[in-house]
């Protein structure tokens, strides 16, 4: 009787989980399996298994240097950003976890309040800055602003886990002759790599996804990140659907791939901060 009711109480859980996939999974198949279809027959049998399995559709455009220039273009700035903003929010959170200094808490107010700022508000200002420095046609002036923005969060994360690092430990550091800089370089950073790991998921994963501020900076298709590849490209096969589906499914590959590597170490890093203590 107990494992039915427990059959009996998890069910709709289960219900529920089967359905969220499916959300999410349905799509993703009828994109992959619509990329090997030709126009005419996804037209005519848009949910079937095709036909004919064209492949043509995906080694077309891998066989051109535009899909890898994208790919490198986003990698690049990806990778800038996350190195950025992980290491300038990790400084910035072991002066807020780990120091009592005057004002502390209103600068860190004023840290947590950029997350109530839309991007969408700084675009001219923001636009107009980057003109004024000449970072235009430049990744830095997309890695800079993707950083910045991603500092708020990044530095809520690694400040709470900063916090319960216990204070024996700093200590014991001290003791040992180690300096502020050694304790957080040597023993600190060490011991938060599940919130580095996950923040670095974070910043990656949303500079990946970035549309608006690549396509704000970019006036040069030299620095063209996937994005705005995909918007491009539909543009130009707007009447050869099945080739857009191949293109789509190629840009999701790579993020796709990504976090099915670095799932286990966001949930980790998530895990770690909430049952630390």
């Amino acid at each position: 009787m107990t494992a039915r009711k427990t059959t009996a109480r998890t069910l709709p859980l289960h219900l529920i989980l089967v359905a969220v996939g499916a959300v999410m999974v349905v799509p993703l198949v009828y994109a992959v399996l619509s990329g090997f279809k030709s126009t005419d027959e996804l037209s005519s049998n848009p949910f079937g298994l095709p036909e004919h399995w064209r492949t043509g559709n995906y080694t077309d455009i891998l066989a051109g240097g535009d899909f890898w220039r994208l790919l490198g273009s986003s990698t690049l700035i990806a990778v800038g950003t996350t190195v950025l903003v992980v290491a300038a929010s990790a400084l910035a959170a072991f002066s807020f976890a780990r120091f009592a200094f005057r004002g502390r808490e209103a600068l860190f107010t004023l840290f947590t309040m950029g997350l109530m700022f839309p991007f969408a508000v700084a675009v001219l200002p923001l636009f107009l800055l980057l003109r004024s420095l000449g970072l235009l046609d430049n990744p830095l002036g997309v890695i800079l602003p993707q950083a910045a923005f991603g500092l708020p969060m990044t530095i809520i994360i690694l400040r709470a886990f900063f916090r319960e690092i216990p204070g024996e430990l700093e200590e014991a550091a001290t003791l040992d002759g180690c300096s502020p800089f050694g304790f957080f370089w040597r023993v600190l950073l060490p011991m938060a790599r599940p919130a580095l790991g996950t923040v670095s998921v974070l910043a990656v994963v949303t500079s990946w996804n970035n549309f608006m501020l690549p396509l704000l900076v970019f006036t040069d298709n030299t620095w063209w990140t996937l994005p705005i590849g995909v918007q491009q490209f539909q543009g130009q096969y707007s009447a050869e659907y099945a080739r857009v589906f191949a293109y789509l499914v190629l840009a999701m590959v790579p993020a796709l791939a990504f976090y099915s590597v670095a799932e286990r170490q966001l949930v980790g890093g998530l895990t770690a901060g909430a049952t630390k203590g």
